[in-house]
């Protein structure tokens, strides 16, 4: 019966990605109804501690981005990449990287990736260089983000175990920006030059590849207001986070707990910026990162329900069939959250539906932090947004998915990052933990 119930697992995860963005969620839905009412296995726990703050740091977001904040950030990005052109391999992840930790979603990627792609092909720099590694970038910062879903779920589980959420954030952002450092550097010598790129001097001859040059920024009356709003929603939840922390202990006791918090504070974030920066609040509805936070919501609700589902059901027989494995092998929970993240398309939903399991095995602390990263292997079936965006947006046909589907731009580069994210973690986690 086991068997069976993974094969459905398994195959509303495949639906899902046939499907596509939203898709996944729906298909996650389709195979919870399946295992209860045919397989009468105990629904699992809606993630709506996920959810919610989802839902919260978007409304934000996308509240910064109508009132011109988001176009004001990728001004002073692009401002950066056409300063130091030559860099545009190391400077484009570090763009995204940023970014997405202070947005706490990689969806702010898709605003840079137009300026990396001209800035690239300006300087005649391959774009499949910078394009591959700032997608990657962009991935992996959620792990390191201190208001995405992921990290504020991770840490409310480790709480209990010793490490507080400033220690967590102390390993997960040096490992995770050491290892994208390094992975630019290999990346700069992936792939062939733009000169002797067959397909490049075919899109050329037919005239498919254009210089856009650079583009004119006009910036909003409130745009500047409403990123120092932002950034001031991000300072008070970390300083919250840490005040209410049993390590720390400022606030003994807190009427309002750290995910309601963030709930909260971003809510308020979002009502300031409406307020002075006179925003339509209609316009919010619209907005492009609005659209693509509320799918975010959609496709962890039904995956992890999914997932959650499955594990609960059957504990037991993972903690007997796991538990020695993981104990003698502890890298293997990496591997683990490695696959399982390029079947669930989410960082929040994957460690939502594995990290509480692993840890009740018996997983050290420290493993699961520096384990943590792996989540992001959202790269590894050429199907993302972000990674399709960069396709579409590189005329010169670097950036391409081969024949065989895994044979895209984007798997050593994130491969490569993934895996010195771990050992990183692992390195800063003995030290810090």
């Amino acid at each position: 019966m086991v068997g069976i119930e993974l094969i459905i697992v398994l195959l509303a995860i495949y639906l899902g990605a046939r499907l596509g963005g939203i898709g996944i969620g729906f298909a996650g839905g389709l195979g919870v109804l399946v295992l209860t009412l045919v397989c009468q296995m105990k629904p699992g726990a809606i993630p709506f501690d996920v959810i919610e703050i989802i839902m919260a740091v978007i409304a934000a977001i996308a509240s910064m981005q109508v009132a011109g904040g988001m176009d004001y950030l990728v001004s002073l990005a692009e401002r950066l990449l056409r300063k130091h052109p030559r860099y545009v391999t190391f400077l484009a992840p570090l763009v995204t990287y940023c970014m997405t930790i202070f947005a706490g979603t990689g969806h702010t990627a898709f605003s840079t990736l137009p300026v990396i792609a001209e800035v690239a092909k300006e300087q005649g720099v391959r774009p499949s260089r910078p394009l591959s590694i700032a997608v990657v970038a962009s991935q992996i910062a959620i792990t390191a983000s201190p208001i995405s879903a992921a990290v504020v779920f991770f840490a409310g589980i480790l709480e209990p175990r010793g490490i507080s959420y400033l220690a967590l954030l102390a390993v997960a952002i040096p490992s995770t920006m050491a290892a994208i450092f390094v992975a630019a550097l290999v990346t700069n010598f992936l792939g062939k030059e733009l000169k002797d790129d067959p397909v490049y001097q075919a899109r050329l001859a037919k005239g498919e590849v254009t210089l856009r040059g650079s583009s004119v920024f006009e910036e909003k009356s409130g745009a500047k207001r409403a990123v120092q709003l932002f950034l001031i929603g991000i300072v008070a939840v970390m300083l919250y986070a840490t005040a209410i922390s049993d390590n720390v202990g400022l606030i003994q006791n807190p009427v309002l707990p750290r995910n309601e918090a963030i709930v909260v504070f971003m809510l308020t974030i979002a009502t300031l910026i409406s307020l002075t920066c006179k925003l339509d609040t209609s316009e919010i509805l619209s907005a492009s990162t609005f659209k693509s936070g509320m799918s975010a919501c959609i496709c962890v609700m039904g995956v992890a329900w999914l997932g959650d589902t499955f594990v609960k059901g059957h504990i037991n027989d993972i903690q007997t069939l796991a538990g020695e494995l993981l104990n003698h092998y502890p890298w293997m929970l990496a591997l683990v959250l490695f696959f399982a993240s390029t079947l669930l398309y989410s960082q929040a939903a994957t460690a939502k539906a594995l990290l509480p399991a692993a840890l009740m095995l018996g997983v050290s602390p420290v493993t699961a932090v520096a384990s943590f990263a792996a989540v992001s292997a959202l790269f590894v079936l050429p199907t993302y947004p972000t990674l399709l965006a960069a396709v579409e947006m590189d005329d010169t046909g670097s950036t391409r998915i081969g024949k065989f589907v895994f044979n895209h731009s984007f798997l050593i580069p994130g491969t490569l990052a993934i895996v010195l994210s771990v050992a990183f973690g692992f390195l800063f986690g003995s030290l810090v933990l």
